[in-house]
């Protein structure tokens, strides 16, 4: 079906070679960052302290959405759905690379490593999605708001929430497997640190450029095609806040969106460098770090944009908080941060 490249590091027979996927006690070794081995301590203490803020942060939130009941709206059902996904998608991620840097081995086994790049895969799919039905959501609340409770009813936004999962995960199995069943070649050695799904396909001894545009298919399918979504509804929403003659009213209407949109910048802006750049742009130095971005960094931020700017989130946190007995230096601290950063 594919044809065989010419690659030095191609050993034996290649049919010898496909069933390494399979192997009981082989694996992947991670180059990670140790190009850069004055880098690797810092990166590993920020990513330490991101991936802790993200687990706390998103706990916090999806806690506060199911336990406060002003809070069970659409709008935070969708919030938790992301908060959720982002726990799944950095712990896949960098659970395995800081065990690996504390253990000094930067292994992982072939199932390991198969698991890590569907995860990667269907988190980073379900949450384009996840993230265009969100903006439809803020389409409908300000663009229609007598009949939002009608049209955003639990029925259709778990049927949203539902079908954004079914197609992350689908797509990501399709893809997964597409590559699971490519011969590999005789070296094992991936130029990142995590099971990042191009970087596995550069081991291949066989010609996969059928494989690449069935990705690039998908790809644009998820990525512009969310982005177009997402395009639509606030043009919808500009249009209908311009025509807002209360200035409180428009800046009412534009907060509800602020928050979301910055997501959606951060979110975008980084994958798209990574899966849509030039083919002549291939720097797998400059892809982990972007990696990083959009790994770790954007996980981060979503709970504390989404909390600091929110005033209903706010007050549930704050309310959450003034049972704890460290709740009063937690709630000055918040008020304090959403002071200076984001208010």
């Amino acid at each position: 079906m594919y044809r065989t490249r010419t690659d030095p590091n191609c050993q034996g027979n290649v049919e010898k070679e496909k069933q390494s996927w399979g192997h009981p006690v082989a694996g992947f070794l991670f180059l990670g960052f140790s190009h850069y081995p004055k880098l690797e301590v810092i990166v590993f203490v920020l990513c330490l302290l991101m991936y802790l803020i993200t687990l706390l942060g998103n706990v916090i939130l999806i806690s506060i959405t199911v336990l406060n009941s002003h809070l069970h709206k659409p709008m935070y059902f969708f919030l938790s759905n992301l908060s959720f996904l982002d726990i799944w998608y950095t712990s896949s991620a960098f659970i395995p690379m800081l065990a690996n840097f504390v253990s000094g081995k930067n292994t992982i086994s072939f199932l390991g490593c198969a698991a890590q790049m569907y995860f990667s895969l269907a988190m980073g799919s379900t949450e384009c999605v996840l993230l265009s039905m969100m903006a439809y959501d803020r389409y409908v609340a300000i663009c229609n708001p007598l009949r939002y409770p009608i049209i955003m009813k639990k029925s259709v936004c778990v049927q949203i929430a539902a079908g954004s999962w079914v197609t992350g995960c689908l797509t990501a199995l399709v893809e997964t497997v597409s590559v699971l069943e490519l011969p590999l070649c005789g070296h094992n050695t991936i130029n990142h640190f995590a099971c990042e799904i191009l970087a596995v396909l550069k081991l291949v001894c066989v010609d996969t450029s059928m494989v690449e545009l069935m990705m690039l298919v998908i790809t644009i399918l998820i990525l512009p095609m969310t982005m177009l979504l997402i395009c639509i509804s606030y043009a919808f929403i500009l249009s209908s806040v311009l025509r807002i003659s209360s200035v409180d009213g428009r800046s009412k209407a534009f907060s509800t969106c602020t928050a979301h949109l910055t997501v959606v910048v951060l979110f975008y802006g980084t994958t798209l460098s990574m899966y849509l750049k030039p083919s002549a742009v291939d720097s797998q130095e400059i892809d982990k770090f972007i990696a990083l971005v959009y790994g770790a960094l954007t996980p981060m931020l979503n709970p504390i944009i989404y909390s600091l700017r929110n005033k209903e989130v706010k007050a549930a946190v704050k309310k959450l908080l003034i049972r704890n007995p460290f709740g009063t230096v937690l709630i000055s601290a918040l008020n304090n941060i959403g002071a200076s950063t984001l208010i």
